[in-house]
């Protein structure tokens, strides 16, 4: 009896507890769309800020939170899109480069090929004179891959044979300074 007295003291109206089983009216059915638009919030709020527990919904900030993180995602999925397509010319190129060596190579083994049989093919009689004449084409023989030191009949430089210390000029002035 204490508890109806409370209730018509404070002059407000008793609240029913609103279940709706079966939505049959539309102030039940108003009510169902509104707890799953809620649910939502709170699901769409829970992904974008995970650390942040919505007490009191703002639907406004929510919104506006899921426009801002939407449209960053947009725009690195079109930069990602274009590294992509970067990448695809990219290794267009290097497949295309990739062939162009395999035949320069190709083409590079059939012209040594072709150029160690022609040095076979070219014989050197040594001088019988001329005995370093015969020790190079004893080591010709030997060893086809190694050219063989040209006679002296030839005219051919001979810085080729050179060190490489003696060619050196650099410290000439220092070593060798001028007499007059």
């Amino acid at each position: 009896m204490d508890s109806l007295l409370e209730n018509n003291c404070t002059k407000k109206r008793a609240r029913m507890e609103f279940s709706c089983a079966a939505p049959a009216t539309k102030a039940c059915r108003e009510k169902m769309r509104r707890i799953r638009l809620n649910d939502r919030f709170a699901e769409l709020c829970s992904i974008l800020d995970p650390k942040k527990q919505p007490a009191k919904a703002d639907k406004v900030a929510i919104l506006t939170d899921a426009n801002r993180l939407l449209h960053q995602l947009r725009l690195e999925a079109q930069k990602l899109q274009e590294s992509n397509e970067a990448l695809q010319v990219s290794l267009k190129n290097l497949k295309a480069e990739k062939v162009e060596l395999r035949d320069e190579k190709v083409r590079l083994k059939s012209e040594k090929e072709r150029m160690e049989k022609l040095l076979r093919s070219i014989c050197i009689a040594p001088h019988p004179l001329h005995p370093v004449a015969s020790v190079q084409a004893a080591a010709f023989t030997a060893c086809t891959k190694a050219l063989p030191y040209p006679t002296y009949n030839t005219p051919m430089g001979m810085w080729q044979w050179i060190p490489p210390a003696a060619l050196d000029t650099s410290l000439d002035p220092v070593l060798r300074p001028p007499v007059a």
